[in-house]
Protein backbone atom coordinates (compact mmCIF):
# COMPACT_ATOMS: atom_id res chain seq x y z
CA UNK A 1 0.00 0.00 0.00
CA UNK A 2 2.84 2.16 0.84
CA UNK A 3 4.08 1.20 -2.49
CA UNK A 4 1.05 2.19 -4.34
CA UNK A 5 0.28 5.58 -2.18
CA UNK A 6 3.95 6.72 -3.32
CA UNK A 7 3.30 5.64 -7.22
CA UNK A 8 0.12 7.94 -7.12
CA UNK A 9 1.91 10.86 -5.54
CA UNK A 10 4.34 10.86 -8.19
CA UNK A 11 1.43 10.50 -11.17
CA UNK A 12 0.05 13.41 -9.17
CA UNK A 13 3.17 15.65 -9.32
CA UNK A 14 4.07 14.73 -12.97
CA UNK A 15 -0.03 15.79 -14.25
CA UNK A 16 0.29 18.65 -11.96
CA UNK A 17 3.62 19.96 -13.43
CA UNK A 18 2.04 19.05 -16.65
CA UNK A 19 -0.89 21.64 -16.41
CA UNK A 20 1.34 23.99 -14.84
CA UNK A 21 3.29 23.68 -18.23
CA UNK A 22 -0.07 23.69 -20.48
CA UNK A 23 -1.00 27.13 -18.62
CA UNK A 24 2.08 28.69 -19.15
CA UNK A 25 2.23 27.66 -22.74
CA UNK A 26 -1.90 28.94 -23.16
CA UNK A 27 -1.06 32.26 -21.33
CA UNK A 28 1.96 33.53 -23.69
CA UNK A 29 -0.45 32.23 -26.39
CA UNK A 30 -2.87 34.74 -25.08
CA UNK A 31 -0.32 37.60 -24.93
CA UNK A 32 1.51 37.00 -28.20
CA UNK A 33 -0.64 37.31 -31.18
CA UNK A 34 0.18 34.99 -33.52
CA UNK A 35 1.23 36.69 -37.09
CA UNK A 36 1.70 34.82 -40.49
CA UNK A 37 4.46 37.45 -41.43
CA UNK A 38 8.36 37.81 -40.48
CA UNK A 39 8.49 39.88 -37.77
CA UNK A 40 11.22 42.59 -37.36
CA UNK A 41 13.75 41.20 -34.61
CA UNK A 42 14.49 44.88 -33.20
CA UNK A 43 10.49 44.78 -31.83
CA UNK A 44 9.88 45.93 -28.48
CA UNK A 45 6.85 44.86 -26.33
CA UNK A 46 4.65 46.86 -23.97
CA UNK A 47 1.91 46.51 -21.76
CA UNK A 48 0.05 49.85 -21.41
CA UNK A 49 -0.34 50.88 -17.73
CA UNK A 50 -1.90 54.15 -17.67
CA UNK A 51 -3.02 56.49 -20.64
CA UNK A 52 -3.11 60.51 -20.59
CA UNK A 53 -5.16 62.26 -23.66
CA UNK A 54 -3.71 65.62 -24.85
CA UNK A 55 -4.69 67.25 -28.10
CA UNK A 56 -2.18 66.17 -30.16
CA UNK A 57 -0.48 63.29 -28.05
CA UNK A 58 -1.73 60.07 -26.08
CA UNK A 59 0.81 59.52 -23.23
CA UNK A 60 1.29 56.13 -22.50
CA UNK A 61 2.53 54.54 -18.91
CA UNK A 62 3.94 51.38 -19.85
CA UNK A 63 5.56 48.10 -18.73
CA UNK A 64 8.69 46.52 -20.93
CA UNK A 65 9.62 43.27 -18.88
CA UNK A 66 10.51 44.44 -15.30
CA UNK A 67 11.30 48.25 -16.03
CA UNK A 68 8.59 50.70 -16.48
CA UNK A 69 8.73 54.31 -18.44
CA UNK A 70 6.27 57.09 -20.17
CA UNK A 71 5.88 57.00 -24.01
CA UNK A 72 4.18 59.24 -26.35
CA UNK A 73 2.45 58.77 -29.56
CA UNK A 74 0.41 60.94 -31.71
CA UNK A 75 -2.86 61.21 -30.48
CA UNK A 76 -4.54 58.01 -30.57
CA UNK A 77 -7.08 55.00 -28.97
CA UNK A 78 -5.20 53.37 -26.40
CA UNK A 79 -6.53 50.98 -24.04
CA UNK A 80 -5.03 50.14 -20.86
CA UNK A 81 -3.55 46.20 -20.24
CA UNK A 82 -3.33 45.61 -23.57
CA UNK A 83 -0.11 44.88 -25.05
CA UNK A 84 1.54 46.67 -28.32
CA UNK A 85 4.57 46.63 -30.18
CA UNK A 86 7.26 48.94 -31.69
CA UNK A 87 10.55 49.05 -32.96
CA UNK A 88 10.81 53.19 -34.10
CA UNK A 89 11.72 55.57 -30.78
CA UNK A 90 13.34 58.69 -29.85
CA UNK A 91 14.37 58.90 -25.96
CA UNK A 92 14.19 62.28 -24.76
CA UNK A 93 14.96 63.28 -21.15
CA UNK A 94 13.79 66.13 -18.86
CA UNK A 95 10.60 66.71 -21.50
CA UNK A 96 8.19 69.37 -20.63
CA UNK A 97 4.74 68.95 -22.08
CA UNK A 98 3.15 72.37 -22.27
CA UNK A 99 -0.11 71.12 -22.09
CA UNK A 100 -0.27 68.77 -19.65
CA UNK A 101 1.92 71.34 -17.64
CA UNK A 102 4.65 68.46 -16.59
CA UNK A 103 8.20 67.27 -17.05
CA UNK A 104 8.76 63.66 -17.68
CA UNK A 105 12.23 62.57 -16.54
CA UNK A 106 12.76 60.44 -19.33
CA UNK A 107 10.03 60.03 -22.42
CA UNK A 108 10.22 57.69 -25.27
CA UNK A 109 8.64 59.27 -28.70
CA UNK A 110 7.71 56.51 -30.55
CA UNK A 111 6.93 56.41 -34.03
CA UNK A 112 5.04 52.45 -35.39
CA UNK A 113 3.02 51.82 -31.97
CA UNK A 114 0.96 48.69 -33.08
CA UNK A 115 -0.96 45.96 -31.61
CA UNK A 116 1.03 43.62 -34.03
CA UNK A 117 4.34 42.74 -33.85
CA UNK A 118 5.72 45.29 -36.40
CA UNK A 119 6.55 43.22 -39.48
CA UNK A 120 10.36 42.29 -40.88
CA UNK A 121 11.42 44.67 -44.05
CA UNK A 122 9.61 43.64 -46.66
CA UNK A 123 6.43 41.80 -44.93
CA UNK A 124 3.16 42.84 -45.36
CA UNK A 125 2.50 46.27 -43.33
CA UNK A 126 0.10 46.28 -40.19
CA UNK A 127 -1.77 48.63 -39.22
CA UNK A 128 0.21 51.03 -36.96
CA UNK A 129 -0.05 54.77 -35.58
CA UNK A 130 2.51 56.97 -36.99
CA UNK A 131 5.24 58.89 -34.61
CA UNK A 132 4.72 62.91 -33.84
CA UNK A 133 8.04 63.54 -35.43
CA UNK A 134 9.51 63.55 -39.13
CA UNK A 135 11.69 61.45 -40.38
CA UNK A 136 13.59 59.82 -43.53
CA UNK A 137 11.15 56.93 -43.23
CA UNK A 138 8.03 59.46 -43.49
CA UNK A 139 8.01 60.57 -47.19
CA UNK A 140 5.95 64.02 -47.65
CA UNK A 141 3.25 64.71 -50.35
CA UNK A 142 3.87 67.52 -52.84
CA UNK A 143 0.73 69.96 -52.57
CA UNK A 144 -0.49 72.26 -55.33
CA UNK A 145 1.00 75.28 -53.92
CA UNK A 146 2.42 78.74 -55.20
CA UNK A 147 4.09 80.83 -53.28
CA UNK A 148 6.32 83.65 -53.87
CA UNK A 149 9.31 84.58 -51.98
CA UNK A 150 8.50 87.99 -49.76
CA UNK A 151 10.36 90.64 -47.57
CA UNK A 152 13.72 88.99 -49.34
CA UNK A 153 13.57 85.48 -48.25
CA UNK A 154 15.20 83.11 -51.19
CA UNK A 155 12.85 79.84 -53.08
CA UNK A 156 13.09 76.79 -51.47
CA UNK A 157 14.91 75.28 -54.58
CA UNK A 158 17.27 77.46 -54.01
CA UNK A 159 18.20 76.09 -50.87
CA UNK A 160 17.79 72.76 -52.47
CA UNK A 161 19.95 73.16 -55.21
CA UNK A 162 22.72 74.73 -53.32
CA UNK A 163 22.57 73.65 -49.50
CA UNK A 164 26.29 74.26 -48.96
CA UNK A 165 25.93 77.63 -50.17
CA UNK A 166 23.32 77.94 -47.24
CA UNK A 167 24.77 75.92 -43.94
CA UNK A 168 25.37 77.74 -41.00
CA UNK A 169 24.05 80.68 -42.48
CA UNK A 170 20.42 82.66 -41.41
CA UNK A 171 18.15 83.22 -44.43
CA UNK A 172 14.49 83.66 -44.66
CA UNK A 173 11.78 81.23 -46.61
CA UNK A 174 8.47 81.93 -47.34
CA UNK A 175 6.53 79.15 -47.51
CA UNK A 176 2.82 77.41 -46.54
CA UNK A 177 2.81 75.37 -43.46
CA UNK A 178 1.63 71.36 -44.22
CA UNK A 179 2.63 70.05 -41.49
CA UNK A 180 2.93 71.01 -37.76
CA UNK A 181 3.74 69.69 -34.29
CA UNK A 182 4.28 71.52 -31.75
CA UNK A 183 6.09 70.97 -27.73
CA UNK A 184 8.88 68.19 -29.45
CA UNK A 185 12.20 68.93 -27.97
CA UNK A 186 10.66 72.02 -26.42
CA UNK A 187 10.50 73.69 -29.76
CA UNK A 188 7.73 73.62 -32.60
CA UNK A 189 8.05 71.29 -35.93
CA UNK A 190 6.54 72.42 -39.13
CA UNK A 191 6.85 71.88 -42.78
CA UNK A 192 6.67 74.05 -45.43
CA UNK A 193 6.37 73.82 -49.23
CA UNK A 194 5.90 76.81 -51.72
CA UNK A 195 5.69 74.89 -55.00
CA UNK A 196 9.17 74.87 -56.04
CA UNK A 197 11.21 71.64 -56.16
CA UNK A 198 14.70 69.68 -56.98
CA UNK A 199 13.88 66.11 -57.78
CA UNK A 200 12.42 64.60 -54.42
CA UNK A 201 13.09 67.88 -52.67
CA UNK A 202 10.30 70.20 -52.16
CA UNK A 203 9.41 69.93 -48.48
CA UNK A 204 11.49 71.72 -45.89
CA UNK A 205 11.48 71.19 -42.35
CA UNK A 206 11.59 73.85 -39.73
CA UNK A 207 11.72 74.33 -35.76
CA UNK A 208 10.36 76.95 -34.20
CA UNK A 209 9.13 78.85 -30.69
CA UNK A 210 6.72 80.21 -32.76
CA UNK A 211 2.84 78.73 -33.67
CA UNK A 212 1.39 78.15 -36.95
CA UNK A 213 -1.42 76.37 -38.09
CA UNK A 214 -1.61 73.91 -41.41
CA UNK A 215 -2.26 76.66 -43.89
CA UNK A 216 -0.59 79.60 -43.08
CA UNK A 217 1.35 81.23 -45.46
CA UNK A 218 4.50 82.23 -43.08
CA UNK A 219 7.91 83.99 -43.74
CA UNK A 220 10.51 81.77 -41.50
CA UNK A 221 13.99 83.35 -41.11
CA UNK A 222 16.49 81.22 -39.08
CA UNK A 223 19.86 79.40 -39.16
CA UNK A 224 20.21 76.55 -41.79
CA UNK A 225 21.70 73.40 -40.90
CA UNK A 226 22.21 70.00 -42.68
CA UNK A 227 22.67 66.54 -42.28
CA UNK A 228 21.21 67.07 -38.75
CA UNK A 229 21.45 63.41 -37.11
CA UNK A 230 18.97 63.45 -33.86
CA UNK A 231 19.57 59.61 -33.31
CA UNK A 232 17.26 56.97 -33.73
CA UNK A 233 17.05 56.78 -37.95
CA UNK A 234 15.53 60.85 -37.31
CA UNK A 235 18.10 62.14 -39.80
CA UNK A 236 17.25 65.51 -41.67
CA UNK A 237 19.35 66.52 -45.02
CA UNK A 238 18.04 70.19 -44.32
CA UNK A 239 16.78 71.58 -41.37
CA UNK A 240 16.03 75.13 -40.63
CA UNK A 241 16.78 75.74 -37.04
CA UNK A 242 15.32 78.21 -34.09
CA UNK A 243 13.41 80.14 -36.53
CA UNK A 244 11.20 83.05 -36.14
CA UNK A 245 7.66 83.19 -37.99
CA UNK A 246 5.90 86.17 -39.80
CA UNK A 247 2.51 85.57 -41.28
CA UNK A 248 1.18 86.38 -44.06
CA UNK A 249 -2.15 86.47 -45.77
CA UNK A 250 -2.80 83.92 -48.29
CA UNK A 251 -1.84 85.14 -51.51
Amino acid sequence: MHLCHLLNCYKMKKLFVLFIFISVLYSCDQQSPKVDYAVDPRNREVVVGDVLQASSYTYLLVNEKSQQYWMAVTSADIEKGKTYFFTESMEMRDFYSKELDRTFDLILFVGNLSNKPIPAQGASIQPSMAMPHTNTKTTPTKQDINIKPADGSVALVEIFNTPDAYAGKTVKVTGQVTKYNTGIMGKNWVHIQDGSANEDFFDLTITTKDEVAVGDVVIFEGAITLNKDLGSGYFFKILMEDAKASKLSLQ
